[in-house]
């Protein structure tokens, strides 16, 4: 009876933490009940085995309560065969008093691993309640992921939209673009158009004229007609040649007049010609489309100019739209020139120096970086110079693009001509000299001009050689243009007073004529000997 009250107890203290979770989930109770049903179920099982075994000691007991009834009889009545009775009963009373007390400790023994299984289900409690609060909090943190996810998800579909918009503005912008391009290029066809007109009006007017006078020179004229020259003409001639240049504006109406159309705003690439070349007048075309910076070369019936837009454009004569942009400095272009019928090589202010083929849709070939500001470059057959504001002209190999030689400079590089013959390099540098280099020796050996009161006005300063590489001209900064003799080093001479600010450019005629010289209040000045 001791061991079921016991038992009862043990199967209380088990069922006690399921009948304290009754507030947990049903999962958990489910759980608990299964875990306290199968420790009844032992319990049950073990008291059916010791079930027998306390009935026996029940038993025996009342056995040796009877044993010690007939003993007391017999000690009252002693028998023969008692002695022998009782002998045998204490052997048997030993007998069970020894399996009763193995029992008692297999009994310890299982109560001890109960308690053992007992702290051991407590401790696997325990560790359920820390990953159910794990688990619960694993759990806020997923629907907080999930919600910073869903409010991503909203931000990046409104993203989404205005990149869609804006795609679609920028294709509108792109097509309006495309049509006002197209709207301007219209435009400047039709006055082309227009100008072209006029122009072949006024040379077949002019041609009219020439014919005329052409039929007047044919015409005989007598003696008496011819009136004799006045002393004043008779002496014009030699007071021509004591002054090299003389100012067209202030002498020459003819010349002004021409000159005023040549440098029409409107009309770019027109040549300076003598009077035996202005037969043939050239076609005046607007090129207004992009307005070149500097540095225009003509070869052909094409024309080259470097722009302050990041690009070179290229033109042909009988057409007033560009027909390629060279694109790909980032930074203003400062110098383009044909260094080949299909080759064009520009300089740029980024440092760099490009070679571009025309035959393959004015791909960009080769580039050469420098790391200096690029003012100026001319071509020599298979060699192309450039002058930098490191003091440096570098002479460059167009087949290989590498650098082969350099030139040390007293100064900043803002203009650098080759003479004709492709002998002579000048360059124009900020320390108020110009510089004389024989290319066939490809040495050091070089020489300067310079004069008093010369003074180079800006970083683009740009000084030429004559057409028979006997004269420099260059413009100063005090708005004259000094002309040196190259055989003799001396300054030739010069010309005041017609410029009233710095000269930036100066020009000589392939005729070798006529200079032309430009200051930076956009004033041309032609100067003849005639």
């Amino acid at each position: 009876m001791t061991d079921s009250a016991g038992g009862s107890q043990r199967c209380a203290r088990v069922g006690a933490p399921g009948r304290g979770g009754g507030g947990r989930s049903a999962s958990e109770t489910r759980w608990r009940r299964h875990i306290v049903g199968q420790l009844k179920h032992r319990d049950l099982s073990q008291h059916a085995k010791f079930q027998d075994l306390i009935r026996f000691y029940t038993q025996l007991l009342e056995k040796s309560s009877l044993t010690k009834g007939l003993l007391s009889r017999s000690a009252r009545r002693p028998s023969a065969d008692s002695s022998c009775s009782v002998s045998s009963l204490k052997k048997t009373t030993g007998e069970l008093a020894y399996r009763v007390l193995e029992l008692q400790q297999q009994i310890k023994v299982r109560e001890r691993l109960l308690d053992e299984q007992h702290a051991r289900l407590l401790e696997e409690e325990r560790r359920l309640e820390g990953a159910l609060d794990a688990r619960q909090a694993l759990r806020g943190r997923v629907e907080q992921v999930q919600a910073d996810n869903g409010t991503l998800k909203a931000e990046y579909d409104a993203l989404l939209e205005r990149q869609r918009a804006a795609e679609t503005r920028l294709r509108d912008e792109t097509l309006r673009e495309g049509r006002l391009l197209q709207d301007v290029i219209q435009l400047k066809q039709q006055a082309a158009e227009r100008l072209n007109s006029r122009n072949e009006r006024k040379s077949r007017a002019r041609e009219a004229k020439l014919q005329e006078l052409q039929a007047a020179a044919r015409s005989k004229v007598t003696m008496d007609s011819c009136r004799p020259s006045s002393p004043e003409t008779a002496a014009t001639p030699a007071r021509g040649h004591t002054r090299l240049f003389r100012s067209a504006s202030a002498t020459s109406p003819r010349i002004l007049s021409s000159f005023r159309e040549l440098f029409d705003r409107k009309r770019r690439g027109h040549s300076v010609c003598s009077p035996e070349e202005e037969l043939v007048f050239p076609v005046r075309i607007c090129l207004s489309a992009r307005v070149p910076a500097r540095a225009l070369q003509v070869l052909g019936f094409r024309i080259l100019a470097a722009s302050y837009d990041k690009s070179a454009l290229l033109w042909r004569l009988d057409d007033s739209v560009p027909k390629l942009t060279l694109t790909g400095h980032s930074r203003k272009v400062t110098a383009a020139r044909f260094s080949s019928v299909h080759q064009v090589v520009t300089g740029s202010a980024d440092g760099t120096v490009r070679l571009w083929d025309l035959q393959r849709a004015a791909a960009c070939v080769q580039v050469v970086t420098v790391s200096s500001y690029c003012s100026d470059l001319v071509c020599s057959e298979n060699c192309v110079i450039s002058g930098h504001f490191d003091s440096k002209i570098r002479v460059w190999d167009s087949r290989m693009v590498s650098c082969v030689q350099e030139f040390p400079a007293p100064g900043k590089v803002t203009s650098l001509d080759v003479s004709a013959d492709h002998r002579q390099l000048l360059s124009c540098c900020r320390d108020d000299c110009l510089q004389l280099v024989d290319l066939r020796r490809w040495s050091n050996d070089r020489v300067c001009f310079r004069a008093e009161g010369f003074k180079c006005g800006s970083d683009s300063t740009k000084a030429v050689i004559s057409p028979d590489g006997c004269f420099l001209a260059a413009g100063s900064a005090d708005g004259a243009v000094y002309i040196w003799n190259v055989s003799t080093g001396n300054l030739e001479t010069r010309l005041p007073d017609k410029h009233s600010s710095p000269i930036s450019a100066v020009s000589w005629s392939l005729s070798g004529e006529y200079v032309v010289s430009v200051d930076k209040s956009r004033r041309a000045v032609l100067w003849s000997d005639i």
